[in-house]
């Protein structure tokens, strides 16, 4: 039977098990190429900080899937180099060693998070993964449903998310069949075509309009 529920502070055995899912899934990745060392202190961060969380999906105690989100993407990132800043360090030379070029993408993904402005506040969906054994089983809409109703819709007025646009078919009709709306599509830096999607919670909207 699976079960979903979200990661305490200090379960490291949960974290290891989520980078493996990790590095599983987003072979290829930017992320994926700075390493282990570099996962297991961001998803770590991810359950650490006030506005973040981390969601699981267990079989007998197995971890099958996850969910990373944060209410303030900016911040989370700030706070992992503030409490983590001789590892962050360690884990980006490391990376910049291999692939100098590799370095400034770092830098611009967390400036990014800064330099986007938005006056509404939002859930963003960072990350999600299920273990290859065990997809298309239905593990990714049970944490997208249990991340929808985790979230206050008095504070924060939608959830989103980033994919690419491109050879991805399957994951940008998972995400519009489990209720999120394309709202854009962009091109990075690297020049790789992103879709932005949202989800808004409608049963606030409709009360708000009724009212």
């Amino acid at each position: 039977m699976i079960e979903i529920r979200k990661v305490e502070k200090g379960e490291k055995k949960i974290i290891n098990d989520v980078v493996r899912i990790h590095l599983d899934t987003f072979k290829g990745f930017f992320l994926t190429f700075l390493g282990k060392g570099f996962l297991k202190l961001l998803y770590k961060s991810y359950v650490n900080h006030k506005v973040s969380s981390l969601i699981i999906a267990t079989e007998d105690d197995e971890v099958v899937g996850f969910i990373a989100y944060s209410g303030d993407s900016s911040n989370l990132y700030k706070y992992m180099i503030k409490t983590k800043l001789i590892p962050f360090a360690w884990y980006s030379f490391g990376a910049f060693i291999r692939k100098p070029k590799v370095f400034m993408r770092l830098i611009r993904a967390f400036r990014k998070k800064d330099e986007v402005k938005r006056t509404e506040r939002y859930i963003e969906l960072a990350s999600i993964g299920v273990n290859s054994k065990y997809k298309r089983h239905g593990i990714g809409s049970l944490l997208i449903e249990y991340l929808k109703e985790s979230v206050d819709y008095n504070i924060f007025d939608y959830i989103n998310l980033e994919t690419d646009a491109e050879n991805n078919d399957y994951v940008n009709l998972f995400y519009k069949k489990n209720g999120f709306e394309l709202f854009k599509t962009y091109v990075t830096n690297e020049g790789r075509k992103m879709n932005e999607y949202r989800f808004s919670n409608f049963r606030k909207e409709n009360i708000s309009n009724e009212g």
